[in-house]
């Protein structure tokens, strides 16, 4: 979350010129140059292409998206074939990130361009490479700074959350399944035909950053319905690994899981829990319930077994909004 002291911060002009230099050395030269009318060229041949307004399990449930094919997903430069295109990355950006132009057109925003969700693709590409990696954007930005992501989880204008129970006509779990089925139908990718009505070999791992930790949590209150859903259950078992990266909101609470029972849930689920938190957020003096929170979900997990990774970054520098956002390079 970039609360107000943030923005603030980013209207003084905070340089971000050492993390510039990071991702452009990440973003490199593209290869094999561009890929089709909506593809446009990326480091190491990967095809990086938009698709907008796709829906989700509602017809006024609609987000954009960025797909980052891997290099090898038709035929790579050298010629070898790609053997995980069924596995995918979906991340969930924070506030004011945006699409690279829409960036650009805002004052407080297109200070942090290195940032965007171009960007952000490109870096996660080299995270998790011959996968997939989605980027979903939220579906409203108000004044183009607060993410909201109403289509998957009740929210307040600035994208505060409102979290509940799993509902068989639509919540999270709906929308990022339908969402990633339109989706990869729209980018000729297999989206269907195993047992369970998802292609063989099909795996998911789901990043959240900052804001986008919302959907993440949002997951955790729908797991027990679910997986007991028979027509839900099969693609919650495809969730490998979950990752919450430094995750905030403008709540004056419930910005990390505490609900034992919940995260009971999660627990037993069997997807690996991935926790990398920055003193921006779990050392800040103002909101001093995001790190309680965090501490309660960390050892709550354990105490049920989960045995989730987690890192504090950056622990002996001053907490910084360049660290905020670097911890997307640093996980």
């Amino acid at each position: 979350m970039l609360c107000s002291r943030a923005l603030a911060a980013v209207a003084a002009g905070i340089s971000l010129i050492t993390v510039a230099e990071h991702m452009s050395s990440v973003a490199g030269t593209a290869h094999c140059g561009l890929r089709g009318p909506q593809g446009s060229g990326s480091p190491n041949g990967r095809r990086l292409q938009r698709l907008v307004g796709v829906s989700g399990c509602g017809p006024n449930r609609v987000n954009d998206l960025l797909l980052l094919r891997p290099e090898s997903d038709e035929e790579s430069c050298s010629g070898t074939k790609d053997r995980g295109s069924n596995r995918h990355v979906v991340f969930f950006h924070g506030d004011i990130q945006n699409f690279k132009e829409e960036m650009a057109l805002q004052p407080e925003a297109s200070q942090w361009l290195s940032w965007s969700l171009e960007q952000v693709a490109l870096v996660l590409g080299q995270r998790f490479p011959n996968r997939n990696i989605w980027v979903v954007k939220a579906s409203h930005m108000y004044l183009n700074k607060f993410s909201c992501y109403q289509n998957f989880v009740e929210s307040n204008m600035f994208g505060a959350p409102e979290h509940t129970a799993y509902n068989a006509d639509g919540g999270a779990f709906h929308q990022l399944r339908s969402l990633l089925t339109n989706a990869m139908e729209r980018a000729k990718l297999p989206s269907a035909g195993g047992a369970d009505g998802l292609p063989p070999g099909f795996s998911l791992t789901l990043v959240g950053f900052s804001k986008g930790c919302v959907v993440l949590n949002q997951l955790v209150y729908e797991l027990l319905g679910a997986r007991a859903d028979p027509n839900m259950a099969a693609f919650v078992r495809r969730i490998s690994d979950v990752f919450w990266l430094d995750g905030g909101h403008p709540g004056g609470s419930r910005t990390w899981v505490t609900d034992r029972e919940a995260l009971r849930e999660l627990a037993a689920s069997g997807m690996s829990v991935h926790a990398h938190v920055t003193p921006y957020e779990v050392r800040d003096p103002m909101r001093a319930w995001v790190g309680r929170e965090y501490g309660v979900f960390i050892q709550t997990l354990e105490e049920l077994g989960a045995c989730p990774s987690r890192k504090l970054h950056f622990q002996d520098e001053p907490p910084s909004i360049q660290n905020h956002f670097r911890v997307i390079l640093e996980f």
